[in-house]
């Protein structure tokens, strides 16, 4: 398998994603390839094309729809051997109605899994609006990089979440793109341009930290004075959960590409996951985690491979699975 990894290859983010991928390839002997596109499209498509210019093909092809480059793969990929498979973020509606979905128009592109990632913004707001229970307040947003999968489907949960607590008001949602420098030179502004904010609500953790390093710097404490959302899984999010400097944190899609390998490794063996709850699959694995569950995930991500024995999953080693029904508790064990 070779996965063409959109993040950058210093990003802890997709660092640890792609690491928890190994541990799967390891306990079920596949062989994986991961190449960074250092969230470049021209990269990412150059990363594509040295694939395919390779001395051998590879059975699968893992991908994710970042920067809408999805449809560009399958057509270069149309007509060989490689099998695709899109993680993480799968095309568009709009792009569906042009190229199909997985085995109709590109029969070799044979399923997705994504993560819950409109649950997950959703999630997040409804737990940091309970902090403030039923009074007026006033909330910034931080979202990823503007119309990208992930950072829409997240926005759309924290608008149902609004739509459901009138008494919430959001001040102003701004684009971080996923950094940290960013969000804070935003919230440097908004801070002063809205000064009774108490809720700040982050598409990840690293525009959380840098919203909650302006708040700092003009006397707030996070906590106490405002209250921080935040998502992912990095050891410094799991301290600050712990601390309780961030009052709501989800995470758990960083597993994600480690069930991808299950999946297409149980395909490659005759276990097809299509007749195990569909080719299109969307994985509940974002969870609100407290600072007991932080502490313990921190551990085992420190472990080696985990704690896990990915074969537990597999339908090749587990013939009575009839659905993955993948999440992360075995981590929280």
């Amino acid at each position: 398998m070779v996965f063409l990894n959109p993040g950058f290859s210093g990003e802890p983010f997709w660092v640890g994603y792609s690491d928890f991928m190994q541990a799967a390839a390891a306990d079920l002997g596949v062989e994986l390839t991961i190449v960074y596109g250092e969230r470049d499209p021209q990269r990412i498509l150059a990363n594509a094309h040295a694939v395919l210019a390779g001395p051998e093909l590879p059975d699968y092809l893992i991908f994710a729809n970042e920067m809408y480059l999805g449809p560009e793969l399958l057509r270069l990929f149309a007509g060989t051997p490689v099998k695709l498979f899109a993680l993480h973020s799968t095309l568009t509606a709009d792009q569906r109605a042009l190229a199909g979905g997985p085995r109709q128009q590109y029969r070799n592109w044979i399923g997705s899994l994504v993560p819950n990632d409109e649950e997950a913004g959703y999630l997040m707001a409804k737990a940091l609006f309970a902090k403030v229970g039923e009074e007026p307040v006033n909330l910034l947003a931080f979202s990823g990089v503007r119309h990208t999968p992930s950072a829409t489907l997240r926005e759309a949960g924290l608008h149902r979440a609004l739509a459901e607590h009138p008494q919430v008001r959001l001040q102003q949602l701004v684009y971080g793109e996923w950094q940290r420098l960013r969000a804070y030179e935003q919230a440097q502004q908004l801070l002063q341009r809205y000064r009774d904010v108490r809720l700040v609500w982050s598409a990840n953790d690293e525009m959380a930290f840098g919203a909650m390093q302006a708040a700092l710097e003009v006397g707030k404490q996070p906590g106490r004075d405002m209250h921080f959302s935040a998502l992912n899984n990095s050891v410094e999010v799991f301290q600050a959960r712990i601390r309780g400097d961030i009052d709501v944190l989800a995470t758990g899609h960083f597993t994600l590409g480690g069930w991808a390998v299950v999946m297409l490794h149980d395909h490659h063996a005759g276990q097809d996951f299509a007749e195990r709850g569909g080719k299109d699959r969307v994985a509940r694995l974002f969870t609100l985690v407290d600072r007991r569950q932080a502490a313990q995930l921190q551990g085992r991500i420190a472990r080696k491979g985990y704690g896990i024995d990915f074969r537990r999953f597999s339908a090749v080693y587990q013939p009575q699975l009839s659905d993955y029904n993948f999440s992360i508790e075995a981590l929280l064990r």
